[in-house]
């Protein structure tokens, strides 16, 4: 399908309050539309094509007989963090912080973290969901996407068990959470534009079955959510509870990258991509976040203390978390380590893994609309472990990668192409492609490879 057409990069980096007020208007004006009824999107004309096919969405995974699975997802209290009495509850946090929540069923006593530490992003009180969730997804073939969606756009790539769907950030940085389903297992696809962080988690506690909304508060510019059982705080970052009845329980993680639409549609052409059919009127194509990724740093009224000054504040990182359960290592590795290398074998935690770089997957948080972002590229982490043997790659020309154990021909996305291994597709690691500002804020122990 067609390109299109984009624009030269900004040369005028827009100061953080600049950006605070930039942004916050157009979250505002974006929860607005969203009240106004079903979806009237016009971002179609970024795909620049006069094909004309059935748009109706093919899938819907509430169209099921199926029971949703109450064994299995996480137990509450599971890490090792720190849940303290906070005898202050609410009180401990600052008068905007009080003002938007403090009316919640929150258990405010209980918590991990420095309750000074939470920041408010949505004004007005009871900010729960001023930026509302997708709780009814529907999908649509790659044939139906590629309409209004090009090549290199980019979105979060979910895979459990033999499923693959496709979800926009296009569509993710109006909502920043899908309440999904994968057969009988919930689960959320969430997305923090202002970290650039793409996770997915089994959305059950404790054999309930939570549905997870943007609570309108943030701790360090990540997203902070809220569950519709107790009204407990997660971090999305890290898909740790931080305050309330579930405060130190960590939610089980489904696989996700960031990738490009053009990725997606080759390696899964039988895949599913969220439909911008979602009940809301809003234009997907345009970016809420203009001249965000091309800032001097994060907001600062969202953003406590000094980024780490290693890398620019926002030089985007593949952040990886493998070993042991309860016991993980984390490390980064900076985009332009992994573009100029292309693959890199590398082992975190006595976990092996492989950080590959390939294709144009453009920036959603920069130009005014998603589709003519500049091209920053696929970057990601794989098991590179397949039948007990380890695999090492070198990077092709064309893109594509080659392991030194058996010769197989791969794809950026760990689909086997060519060789002995032809079919095989491998796992991903727990990885996030954020802001260097934000791992480096959520994993000060970790390490920096360069």
């Amino acid at each position: 399908m067609a390109r299109p057409t984009r624009r030269s990069r900004h040369t005028t980096r827009r100061s953080p309050a600049a950006l605070l007020s930039l942004v916050a208007i157009s979250l505002v004006a974006s929860a607005c539309s969203a009240l106004l009824g079903p979806n009237v999107d016009t971002a179609a004309e970024d795909a620049g094509t006069a094909d004309v096919v059935d748009d109706t969405p093919v899938f819907n995974p509430r169209d099921t007989d199926v029971p949703l699975a109450g064994d299995g997802g996480a137990r509450s209290g599971n890490t090792n963090d720190v849940v303290v009495t906070n005898s202050e509850g609410i009180a401990a946090t600052d008068g905007t912080v009080q003002n938007a929540a403090g009316i919640w069923p929150t258990d405010w006593t209980r918590t991990t973290i420095d309750m000074q530490s939470l920041a408010v992003g949505l004004g007005g009180s009871d900010t729960r969901d001023g930026i509302p969730p997708i709780d009814r997804p529907l999908f649509e073939t790659v044939t139906q996407a590629s309409k209004w969606l090009a090549t290199d756009e980019p979105g979060a790539l979910v895979r459990f068990n033999d499923e693959a769907r496709f979800y926009p950030l296009s569509i993710l940085t109006r909502h920043e959470i899908v309440n999904d389903r994968f057969g009988d297992v919930p689960i959320a696809v969430t997305f923090c534009p202002l970290c650039n962080t793409a996770l997915a988690f089994d959305r059950r506690v404790d054999g309930e079955v939570l549905r997870f909304g943007v609570s309108g508060l943030l701790r360090q510019s990540d997203l902070v959510m809220w569950d519709d059982r107790t009204n407990s705080l997660w971090q999305q970052i890290t898909g740790r509870s931080i305050v309330g009845d579930y405060a130190g329980t960590q939610l089980d993680f489904a696989s996700t990258a960031i990738v490009s639409f053009g990725q997606f549609a080759a390696d899964f052409p039988d895949g599913r991509s969220l439909s911008r059919e979602t009940g809301f009127s809003i234009s997907y194509g345009a970016n809420p976040y203009e001249g965000y990724s091309s800032s001097n740093g994060p907001i600062g009224a969202f953003f406590e203390g000094e980024a780490d000054p290693r890398l620019a504040a926002l030089e985007r990182v593949v952040g990886v978390s493998a070993g042991d359960d309860g016991d993980l290592t984390d490390a980064a590795y900076a985009f332009a380590r992994i573009q100029t290398e292309r693959a890199i074998n590398d082992e975190v935690g006595g976990v092996p893994v492989a950080i590959l770089w390939s294709g144009d997957t453009t920036d959603a948080l920069d130009e005014s609309r998603v589709a003519i972002g500049d091209p920053i590229g696929t970057a990601l982490a794989l098991d590179p472990v397949v039948d007990g043997q380890r695999l090492t790659f070198d990077a092709n020309e064309d893109g594509t990668f080659v392991d030194a154990e058996t010769g197989t021909q791969w794809t950026v996305l760990g689909r086997a192409l060519d060789g002995p291994l032809a079919g095989e597709q491998l796992d991903t690691v727990t990885h996030r492609n954020e802001f260097w500002f934000a791992w480096a804020a959520f994993f000060p122990e970790g390490e920096l490879r360069e």
